[in-house]
């Protein structure tokens, strides 16, 4: 699987997992909330994917 569509599934997990969150405890808030918290959980995917490959020898 190449990069890109790892990303893509990110992205597509990110957004739907920031539609639920963004639901669950702000039910007024706007498309910007979600985008904002979708891009932050996407990035910190690829953070959590640093820090796993950083430790192997």
């Amino acid at each position: 699987m190449n990069q890109f569509y790892v990303f893509l599934i990110r992205a597509v997990l990110g957004v739907a997992f920031a539609v639920i969150i963004t639901r669950m405890f702000r039910g007024d808030a706007g498309i910007h909330y979600v985008a904002g918290l979708a891009i932050i959980l996407v990035g910190l995917a690829y953070f959590a994917q640093y820090l796993r490959n950083r430790r192997k020898p």
